[in-house]
């Protein structure tokens, strides 16, 4: 009996195709969305891993940061006449020094580590000028990052401490100065003075626009006592010899820099130490929480093609109203012409909901390729869960609303019905 169904069901759905794929417009859409957001999700995901990756999975970033008991004080206007401010218009925290970065390298576990300082400023060669994200880093940042130099070297401890007037250029910024010239011992003018280009970058395929290849590495003392006039750094990289310590590691470094900056109280602390496996899980909440949110956004496109199924398939009851007053004099009952009536209903959106995890996985795979065509490390990835959920959901839209239409075909009278007819 249940073949019955079935064969009834797909005989209405093959009647008419073109209302067929209308009716399952609004699921292909819906459904579509989803498996593309969710594909997309996976795909940056993976670029974010890949990444981390370059970058140094087993490293711990430390920055500066204000203060808890600063911010608690900006936020409540307590000792000044001032009007309130944001935390981050406080003056710049200057206590993050090379003192610490030595001091870390002598923590257990610790491989080792490298200061860094940034700035922006104008890059010349000849008549061509480009404003430029400026890295000055210590030599061991050539050691523990993952960037590969395609030609030339990075600079050496040596030429850190001499303050020494060399330049690492991003693969785009060499480009956009020398074009086809060969940028290797030529040199470039940062601020005033001029700097001897030693290395390129291979392009990195990045979506940071502070990591797109527009950047320039340089001593981090050249930076600080050259151009910028500071002695603080604004972020450290430790290296570890075993990530499986990072978390302890981590409290370690925390100890050493309250002790180098006299803290005693953790809500006085002006540094953030994070592991990349805190960042991964970070971005990880964030890209979860954007997911939702255009999931729940597509889900509307569900709820008004089931709308458009529900209108359908009263039209369809209407048209075969006829055909229902014969079929149910002729003995059949209320539940057969139901069960008929739903499945056609669940049939039309998981053929929509088939539909539209074609769609959606073919524009993922366009998105995908787009992505890796400017260097990224994008993977085109449909999830099986998210599959899964989406037929099921074709399925559940197709019960909720085809109930309706069917319960009222299969309630008609049957002379009535063949009176209509």
């Amino acid at each position: 009996m249940n073949n019955l169904y079935l064969k009834q069901a797909i005989r209405g759905i093959k009647s008419n195709p073109s209302r067929t794929i209308l009716t399952t417009l609004g699921i292909m859409i819906g459904i579509g969305t989803v498996i593309l957001v969710l594909s997309a999700g996976e795909g940056f995901k993976s670029y974010i891993n890949a990444q981390v990756e370059a970058f140094g999975s087993n490293s711990i970033i430390i920055q500066t940061s204000v203060p808890a008991s600063t911010k608690a004080r900006s936020s409540s206007g307590i000792g000044s006449n001032e009007p309130q401010s944001s935390a981050n218009n406080a003056v710049p925290i200057t206590t993050l020094k090379v003192r610490d970065v030595e001091d870390i390298k002598n923590v257990s576990n610790v491989k080792n580590s490298y200061g860094a300082s940034v700035g922006q400023q104008t890059v010349t060669y000849k008549n061509v000028s480009k404003s430029s994200f400026i890295f000055g880093a210590s030599a061991a940042r050539f050691d523990i990052d993952k960037g590969v130099i395609a030609n030339g070297r990075g600079f050496v401890d040596q030429e850190d401490k001499a303050l020494a007037q060399v330049a690492v250029l991003g693969n785009k910024i060499a480009t956009d100065l020398f074009g086809n010239e060969d940028p290797l011992n030529k040199f470039v003018r940062i601020g005033n003075y001029n700097f001897q280009v030693i290395g390129v970058y291979e392009p990195t395929g990045s979506l940071d626009p502070t990591n797109d290849g527009s950047e320039i590495v340089i001593p981090v003392t050249t930076l600080q006592k050259k151009i910028q006039g500071i002695d603080y750094l604004i972020y450290i990289v430790a290296e570890l010899q075993d990530n499986s310590k990072a978390d302890a590691t981590a409290l370690d470094i925390i100890d050493v820099l309250r002790r180098n900056h006299y803290i005693t109280d953790p809500v006085k602390d002006d540094f953030k130490v994070q592991t990349q496996q805190e960042s991964l899980a970070t971005f990880e909440t964030i890209l979860k929480a954007i997911t939702f949110l255009l999931i729940a956004i597509a889900s509307i496109s569900l709820i008004v093609g089931g709308v458009g199924v529900m209108n359908i398939m009263y039209v369809i009851v209407t048209e075969r109203i006829g055909e229902i007053g014969l079929k149910k004099a002729l003995g059949a009952r209320n539940r057969d012409i139901l069960y008929e009536f739903l499945i056609e209903a669940i049939l039309l959106t998981i053929i929509g909901g088939v539909i539209g995890i074609m769609g959606g996985a073919f524009f993922a795979f366009i998105v995908s390729k787009i992505a890796q065509g400017y260097g990224l490390d994008w993977a085109f990835i449909v999830p099986p869960w998210g599959v899964a959920i989406s037929v099921s959901v074709s399925a559940i839209i197709g019960i909720i609303f085809g109930v309706f239409p069917a319960q009222n075909a299969a309630h008609l009278n049957p002379i009535d019905a063949l009176n209509k007819e």
